[in-house]
């Protein structure tokens, strides 16, 4: 099969959808199809400026189109809403391509945060965006629930997976704090709630790993704080295993990637019991989710190591991608 994948998200970008595509691409591609990207680069591009990593490309349809028209793809996956996305699913429409998108990024509520935008409008324009889709992949059947319960069709459910190989709780560590170690790993940016983290009474240190718009401000509020910046691979893997708690304080992920790789490195979890950890760890003896997060800390101090590995085992990122593969058949 030919796979065309386009993305306004990616490199040097570091963020979920990023990641999964990388996953996407590699295990496809080690099933024997051919898959391209498209990306932003080459156009010129400008930043939200409340949302500073998100960059629009106005001129994309030229771009977008003259790659779909070489590659001749068999299916098109759209991964994001942006102008590179739009072009695609435009073209995709007008020319009877089948294409299947994404719904990484729960922009209603995001938008509300940071800017008071309404969120009706904000669905509306994302129903019109995903209506021509053959099938419209969400991370969970609670977000396809809540998608179908606003107006969304031809909603499925396509989880995420985690690289068990890279996030192991064997290797080194990044740094040695005082401990018990509590860390949060991530986008550091309001949405993800990380205050409510970093203002918990917890014993030993707190340790924040990740880039983001907020990082300045947090930086120069929470001076006890340990604070990594953005790091990657190996690198970021030695992160999570300087840790003793994995603590994630978002209450609007529609997943949250990085809960399977605090657990295959064998970090407990603690979250509240929101859309995103409370659709990924039901089951889980490594994590706790309460209303009050410090209570969710704390428990989840002693909690085993080894079952926080053994849950995540069960998230390959190859029966990931096999998943996915199959709604294009």
């Amino acid at each position: 099969m030919r796979l065309q994948i386009v993305t306004d998200a990616w490199h040097p970008q570091v963020n979920g959808v990023v990641r999964t595509i990388e996953y996407i691409i590699a295990e496809a591609r080690k099933l024997g199809h051919e898959v391209e990207l498209i990306t932003s680069d080459g156009l010129k591009t400008f930043a939200i400026p409340f949302y500073p990593e998100i960059k629009i490309a106005p001129r994309a349809k030229n771009h977008v189109v003259a790659q779909i028209k070489q590659f001749k793809p068999d299916y098109v996956h759209i991964a994001t809403e942006g102008t590179l996305g739009l072009a695609a699913r435009n073209y995709c429409k007008k020319n009877n391509i089948e294409f299947i998108n994404c719904y990484h990024t729960n922009y209603p509520e995001y938008f509300k945060q940071m800017i008071h935008f309404p969120e009706f409008i904000t669905y509306a324009a994302l129903r019109w965006f995903h209506k021509p889709a053959k099938i419209v992949l969400a991370t969970t059947e609670r977000m396809v629930r809540d998608l179908r319960a606003r107006g969304f069709k031809n909603i499925a459910v396509w989880g995420r997976g985690v690289d068990t190989k890279l996030f192991t709780p064997e290797g080194d560590k990044a740094v040695e704090l005082d401990g018990p170690v509590f860390c949060y790993i991530g986008r550091i940016s309001v949405e993800k709630n990380i205050k409510a983290f970093l203002d918990l009474d917890l014993p030993g240190s707190k340790l924040v790993v990740g880039d983001g718009p907020q990082l300045a401000e947090l930086k120069a509020q929470y001076k006890d704080v340990y604070f990594a910046g953005n790091q990657q691979g190996d690198d970021l893997a030695a992160y999570y295993r300087s840790a003793d708690v994995f603590v994630f304080a978002s209450k609007t992920d529609t997943f949250g990637l990085v809960l399977l790789e605090a657990l295959a490195c064998g970090l407990p979890v603690a979250a509240y019991p929101v859309r995103g950890p409370a659709d990924v760890l039901p089951g889980c003896e490594a994590a706790v989710m309460d209303d009050d997060l410090q209570k969710a800390a704390l428990q989840a101090l002693p909690l085993s190591k080894t079952k926080a590995r053994l849950f995540a085992e069960q998230h390959s990122w190859a029966a990931c991608v096999a998943d996915f593969l199959k709604y294009m058949q």
